[in-house]
């Protein structure tokens, strides 16, 4: 064989695995890029500071492994940067899209969330559950697409929600569990009203005392299993105040957070042809 040839080959063949390697990187640096495009044009269209909190299942590498993602002490550090840097007369646009996380680090995006002097908005365009809820509560208003929901704020102790310790001890009698339940009660009892005390200092100054006593306890209490979906109108029923106006710009921005490509998808839809005048 030609050497030189034996060099090109093989030159050919280290480029092709280099390119496998780094095309991954290279399609997700590019998605990062038009992600930050799209929210710089929303931000110029609503004059204000953009924030995008979007979990989704992700691939990664070059064997696509999903990332599974939730609300971590690491967003809450980002968001609280973000929301430090904002300038303080102008609006913050909080893009959600979560199924909750740590209430630990829910807790402190809401409360920088409120404590921001100008406006502050919540868009959801399809859910913020738990702890995403607990976060559109801080705003000034929230805006959900008609078909969005919110989930009740009541803790989650492991696997088990906090009001259901309760009553399950409540049902058996104190003197009928073992002290591990019993510990496990004490500590569902005092997550429940932290959470509830929260909720109430979020809502208060909008809704009321009143009402936002109420909220709080319905929205802490167990009523309803921890992904319960609160639609818009039943949120609006409860009493929260929602909009429906979410951007199309929004819309656009979730195209970009797309799911890990499957061998085949489970959803595939056609758009209704459109046909333009004088053409048949």
């Amino acid at each position: 064989m030609d050497p030189l040839s034996g060099f090109l080959g093989s030159l050919l063949w280290w480029l092709f695995f280099l390119y496998l390697l780094m095309w991954p990187q290279l399609q997700f640096r590019a998605l990062q890029a038009a992600r930050a495009r799209l929210m710089a044009q929303l931000a110029r269209k609503r004059n204000s500071t953009v924030i995008a909190m979007i979990h989704r299942q992700e691939s990664i590498g070059l064997f696509g492994i999903p990332v599974y993602k939730f609300i971590s002490i690491e967003d809450s550090e980002e968001i609280l940067r973000a929301i430090r840097m904002a300038p303080k007369d102008k609006p913050i646009d909080l893009i959600i899209h979560t199924p909750g996380g740590l209430v630990l680090a829910a807790t402190q995006i809401a409360k920088a969330l409120k404590e921001h002097p100008a406006e502050t908005r919540v868009i959801v365009p399809h859910y913020a559950m738990s702890g995403g809820t607990l976060i559109a509560l801080a705003a000034d208003k929230i805006i959900m697409d008609p078909h969005a929901v919110l989930g009740p704020v009541d803790p989650q102790l492991g696997q088990y929600p906090a009001p259901s310790i309760l009553r399950a001890v409540e049902k058996k009698g104190p003197e009928k569990v073992d002290d591990q339940t019993l510990i496990l009660a004490d500590v569902a009892e005092k997550a429940i009203k932290q959470v509830r005390d929260f909720v109430y200092s979020l809502l208060k100054d909008k809704y009321g005392e009143e009402k936002a006593r109420e909220l709080a306890q319905i929205l802490t209490e167990g009523r309803w299993t921890h992904d319960y979906p609160i639609t818009v109108d039943h949120a609006r029923e409860l009493g929260l105040h929602v909009e429906t106006d979410v951007p199309e710009e929004v819309y656009a921005l979730m195209e970009l957070y797309k799911q890990p490509v499957k061998q085949r998808g489970t959803v595939e839809f056609m758009p209704y042809p459109v046909r333009q005048e004088g053409k048949k």
